[in-house]
Formats: C-alpha cells, structure tokens, sequence
C-alpha cells in the first residue's frame, strides 16, 4: 500500500509511522525537559529562599577552665564554639547550657552561658567582656564565639567539679527559637525545633590554682580531635 505527498512521490505506511513517532518523542522529550525545569527550579527556591534554619555546632579540641575563689562553688569553663546555618532562613540560638559529670563520682554540675571572651582574672576584675545574648545567624552563614560558662547558682554541688586530673564528660546543649520559616510559615503554622546537644569529653591535664590567678588550665581532648552534633 501507498500513498502519494504533495510531488506526487509514493510514502508507504511506515514512512507515515515513522514520522508520527518522531513527532511524537520530539514532544515527549521537550515534555520531560520542561518537568525537569520545573522541578529544578523549585528545588532551587526552596534551596535558597525556603529552606528552614539548620544550625550545627562544633567545639574545638581545647576548652579552658578556671577556679579562682576559694570557698565558693564557682568555675569558670570557656568553649569557643562555631555555630553554622546550613539552611536559607534565619536561625537563632537563645541561650546555650552545659553539663558537666566526673565520671569517678557520677556527679553533675550544671552551668549557663553568661559572658562572651577570653577569661583572665585580669579582665574579670575590670569586667571586660560581653554578656551572652541570642546569636541570630542568617542563611549560609557562620559564627565563632568563645562563651564563657559560669557555675548556674549557688545551689549548685559539688563545691568544685573539676579538680581530679584525667576525663571529664560534658554535654553543651543549645536552645533555638521556634522555627517560622520555610514551608512551616507558607502554612501559617510554627514548628518546635529540638535543641542542638553535643557531647564529649576533655581531660584536665594537671591542676595547680596558682595557674588562675594570671589565665586558665587547658582541658584538651584525649585524642586531640573536635566535636559536633
């Protein structure tokens, strides 16, 4: 069987065949690129402007400890600690916790972060530090601190935590704001975010209080490496 085109030239019926399923993957492909268009740019909105806050928090591999009253439960722990925000919204750390046990006697001490620098006894007299306040980081962004950690009130016990040379567990925990963005707040609803906890341990070399009265001891850890959540 055929048919004649227009020049009067014979076409068979696969030619006609032939034709229509080009047409027709020529179409489906241009289909398939636009979904893929699509998609990526959604993906690309949601990536750079929807995205809700995701931050993460490292410390380093040497913290700083100081004890410089006698007769008083008060230590000092200084962490410098980064804080990143991996997602496209603005996050915020309220405050940061930290809780640290002897792992001889099971005992917990709890501290807040109070004051923002590096602790010498020196600047302590002179109040030469910041107070802690909640760290807001927008997307893609990144900050360090060195937080300085004080003893949460007088109730607190034992007198001195940190006195035995060797390991010490310690858990820093950072409390957020309630997360509004992303597609949370396309919905008009707000989503609880879960507090950021990191746990590790660091050792205290050696102790001497004379070593207080000028800086601090450094508690590095056991294999010199740095810990996140």
């Amino acid at each position: 069987m055929s048919v004649s085109r227009g020049g009067g030239l014979p076409q068979d019926a696969a030619d006609i065949t032939t034709d229509n399923a080009r047409q027709f993957s020529g179409s489906l492909a241009a289909t398939l690129l636009s979904a893929v268009a699509v998609l990526f740019s959604g993906y690309s909105l949601w990536d750079s402007a929807l995205r809700s806050a995701d931050l993460r928090v490292y410390v380093p591999r040497v913290i700083y400890y100081a004890a410089p009253y006698t007769n008083s439960n008060f230590e000092m722990i200084q962490v410098p600690v980064t804080i990143t925000n991996a997602g496209a919204q603005t996050g915020t750390v309220l405050h940061f916790d930290l809780a640290v046990t002897d792992p001889r006697t099971k005992q917990t001490k709890h501290f807040y972060a109070a004051e923002v620098g590096v602790w010498s006894m020196e600047r302590t007299r002179t109040r030469s530090y910041t107070g802690f306040a909640p760290l807001s980081l927008a997307g893609r962004e990144s900050r360090t601190e060195s937080i300085l950690f004080y003893t949460r009130g007088d109730n607190e016990k034992p007198e001195q935590i940190i006195r035995e040379v060797g390991p010490y567990e310690l858990t820093l925990t950072a409390t957020l704001a309630r997360d509004t963005g992303g597609l949370s707040g396309l919905s008009g609803g707000a989503a609880d975010t879960k507090p950021i906890t990191v746990t590790f341990e660091r050792e205290l070399p050696f102790y001497d209080a004379r070593a207080f009265e000028n800086g601090t001891i450094f508690m590095p850890s056991k294999d010199w490496t740095s810990s996140s959540n």
